[in-house]
């Protein structure tokens, strides 16, 4: 089911690229992070195009909650130990510009995309002092925070931490409108990127800046983003007829949740898992789709087939009696070693190339953040801020512990090609780097637990970083 952001607004559509041509700067990916680089790029007098495979915004962007915040989860307590206070400064105060940015530009072009100001809250039923810490950290370093213990939410929490002049909007109304100051070429697929030349079916182009900003950088090496980042997969149900909260909420429990408003539906997230790796069906003839037998899940989640969205249902109808659900929706996002972006030179091998990756839960004001950077970068500018979501920055103990637990995940995937499989139709192993492909019977798509690329029931690319199709088996 598509999002309630897709249910309202048609982007206008552009022409495949028919043709070579020599730029200074070619964008790929054409969601939130590379429109607005390619904006900007253009506003400091930067020739620029956007390559896209499919349609502006098609991929991440129209899945998203679209909560513009500072507000990171449990991040700048974490930040000031493990970077240092000057960097963790850097990273506050990137965020909280790419809030005043979004609003300088929203009024200042006058679009019409629901764009609110509103606090944003983490909150917990049971913890409190990581909350405290977590306020006295955001407001160290230039975030207007605060502790409290007040809650406008239908459930009892035992305290909340309190960020500011936060923001939501609709993400595609915003899309919409600032992809028209650029130039797009739509359904036009990257194939291949050597040097400074992005070659594509239609065309090619010549550059002298390369941005990757298609989610998941496709190209393995330089980089090596396949072994420093996987995706995870969330959910959302939009409620009628829930009372409507004012802030955007973030609980940071095992089970916590996320709550914003949206016109007059309260948008219920959560239910967060490691994409592909989340069930264990007990026999081949369970992860093929038109069969019986979906229901088993890995005895991780102990609960059944659909269970993230019934889980969701089931939260809903508790904290709110009598609401009704109107849509539901899930989302990709990569997760980095160390939980921060990947932004800035996509490897010293290639300086002239620049990535834009690892956004997490935080695809908004990161796209805003990246789009800053990489302008400065290209254009010559001095971006000191650049050092904390710079792809070669200092590797840190949880970057370690997160390359350990990520690195066997991918040996246990690429090992499992050898057992048996059900499906007669494809070969089971993913074309990235062929790693046995799990199926998902909530979304009737098979899944790479190693990287996240993702399938349909026959075998077509849904998710990158996979660039083709499941390859057929012969008949016979």
């Amino acid at each position: 089911m598509q999002s309630v952001w897709s249910e309202d607004i048609k982007i206008r559509r552009r022409e495949p690229l028919a043709g070579d041509m020599e730029v200074t700067a070619v964008v790929i990916g054409a969601g939130l992070a590379g429109i607005l680089t390619a904006y900007y790029l253009k506003q400091a007098g930067i020739r620029v195009v956007v390559l896209e495979a499919d349609r502006i915004g098609s991929g991440q962007t129209k899945n998203t909650t679209a909560k513009i915040t500072s507000q990171h989860n449990l991040i700048y307590d974490r930040l000031i130990r493990s970077f240092g206070r000057p960097m963790a400064e850097h990273y506050a105060m990137a965020n909280e510009a790419a809030i005043g940015e979004y609003d300088r530009l929203i009024l200042e072009k006058g679009i019409d995309c629901d764009f609110v100001r509103c606090p944003a809250y983490l909150y917990s039923r049971i913890e409190t002092d990581l909350l405290k810490r977590e306020a006295e950290a955001a407001e160290s370093l230039g975030i207007k925070a605060s502790y409290g213990t007040e809650c406008e939410l239908p459930l009892s929490v035992a305290g909340v931490t309190r960020f500011e002049n936060q923001a939501r909007f609709h993400p595609l109304k915003f899309l919409a409108k600032i992809a028209e100051e650029v130039e797009v070429y739509e359904q036009t697929k990257v194939l291949r990127v050597e040097d400074r030349r992005v070659e594509t079916a239609g065309g090619t182009v010549t550059a002298e800046h390369i941005v990757f900003a298609a989610h998941y950088p496709f190209i393995n090496v330089p980089g090596y983003y396949f072994a420093r980042m996987y995706q995870e997969r969330s959910y959302v149900v939009a409620l009628e007829g829930a009372e409507r909260p004012q802030g955007l909420y973030l609980g940071i429990d095992r089970d916590g949740l996320s709550f914003r408003t949206c016109g007059d539906l309260v948008l219920l997230g959560g239910e967060s898992h490691r994409t592909g790796v989340n069930r264990k069906s007990r026999s081949n003839k369970e992860m093929n789709p038109g069969d019986s037998g979906h229901t088993e899940m890995n005895s991780e989640s102990g609960t059944g087939a659909g269970c993230k969205y019934e889980v969701l249902r089931s939260r809903a109808r508790e904290l709110y009696p009598g609401c009704r659900e109107a849509s539901h929706w899930s989302a990709q996002d990569c997760i980095t070693l160390d939980g921060l972006p990947y932004i800035g030179r996509f490897s010293r091998r290639k300086p002239f190339w620049y990535v834009a990756t690892g956004f997490g839960k935080w695809g908004m004001t990161s796209a805003m953040v990246s789009a800053r950077i990489l302008t400065a970068m290209i254009s010559g500018q001095d971006c000191p801020e650049g050092d904390i979501f710079s792809p070669q920055r200092h590797f840190t103990a949880q970057a370690a512990k997160g390359l350990a637990v990520h690195g066997a995940y991918t040996v246990k995937g690429l090992t499992k090609h050898l057992l048996p499989w059900g499906n007669k139709k494809i070969v089971p192993n993913c074309p990235h780097m062929g790693c046995r492909l799990e199926w998902n019977p909530e979304e009737e798509s098979y899944d790479c637990p190693c990287h996240g690329s993702r399938f349909d029931g026959e075998g077509h690319l849904l998710d990158g970083p996979a660039q083709t199709d499941c390859r057929k088996r012969e008949r016979g």
